[in-house]
């Protein structure tokens, strides 16, 4: 593949080019570090959201009425849907065709599933650089759906300007949001299917486990929604603004994302010195026979190998 040809086409807005760039970032493409390179100094402007959730909150639907309110308000938006797990499952934004069907042909709107493939740093890792693509390709706003509420896709969450939790009634999510700390990373709660008994619960419980943990300058919002009624769909993106508002005056913004660079630069060259230590630890027949006749520990092995 001609990677600058496809660092020109990205930049000018391209989209098979796009849709090029981000298979690079999937594959872990030799080509991949010459791509970031290329567009590196053209990103940095779009806005980003992140929607994560359990399966079956409505996290599609409720990204499908965000789109549609941002085409109105005639921004242009691109949708990264990941699933770590999977290339394409029912949970991933393209798995309902029928419902983003209206957005499909919108020279405005670009979506894309995603997953790992053979990226050397696994999702979080990729899932940045695909943003950055679509930053470099002139999208106003960049909206990442992670499917589950894991390590993982909270992860990828946080790698976003304001990351949205979504829960609906029924779905017993406050103890597996407990556990993968999203009260952390959320900065709005939104509960959607409101229109469906145990809304106030849901509401309830968030608050609650809100006032159990640290204060925060940010109070995250809790919000109720029903996507396929379009309710709650206006405040919520008035929320999205607001949220960005304090990002900006607080200069958090800037800081927010500057933390997640480093973040991003430490995964990397952790992942590639796994690769590396791996490979020594093949080669060294010698040092595999020290440790297991007990001559040496793994402490002074992982030393020797480090010094």
């Amino acid at each position: 593949m001609d990677v600058e040809a496809v660092i020109a086409g990205v930049l000018a807005g391209d989209r098979r080019a796009v849709a090029r760039a981000i298979s690079l970032v999937e594959d872990d493409d030799p080509g991949l570090e010459a791509l970031s390179a290329g567009i590196y100094a053209q990103t940095g402007r779009a806005a980003t959201v992140g929607l994560t959730g359990a399966p079956g909150v409505g996290k599609s639907t409720l990204a499908t009425e965000l789109v549609r309110a941002e085409r109105e308000a005639d921004r242009s938006v691109a949708v990264l849907a990941i699933d770590p797990t999977s290339p394409y499952t029912g949970g991933a934004l393209l798995g309902d065709r029928v419902r983003m069907q209206e957005h499909a042909t919108d020279p405005g709107v670009f979506i894309r599933s995603m997953a790992t493939r053979g990226h050397l740093g696994g999702m979080a890792l990729a899932a940045p650089e695909a943003v950055r693509v679509l930053d470099a390709a002139g999208y106003d706003e960049v909206i990442v759906e992670t499917v589950g509420v894991g390590q993982a896709e909270v992860d990828v969450a946080a790698a976003t300007d304001t990351a949205i939790v979504v829960l609906a009634p029924g779905m017993g999510d406050a103890v597996q949001m407990a556990k993968a700390g999203i009260l952390e990373i959320a900065d709005i709660f939104v509960v959607n299917k409101s229109d469906r008994d145990g809304a106030g619960e849901v509401v309830r419980e968030i608050r609650q486990m809100l006032h159990l943990g640290a204060a925060r300058a940010w109070d995250p919002p809790i919000l109720q929604t029903s996507a396929l009624e379009h309710d709650g769909v206006a405040e919520l993106r008035a929320s999205i603004a607001e949220h960005r508002s304090y990002l900006q005056d607080s200069d958090e913004l800037r800081a927010k994302r500057r933390a997640r660079l480093l973040r991003e630069v430490e995964g990397l060259a952790a992942a590639r010195f796994r690769v590396r230590v791996a490979a020594a630890l093949a080669d060294d027949a010698a040092l595999a026979d020290e440790l297991e006749a007990r001559r040496i520990d793994p402490y002074r092995a992982a030393a020797m190998l480090t010094e």
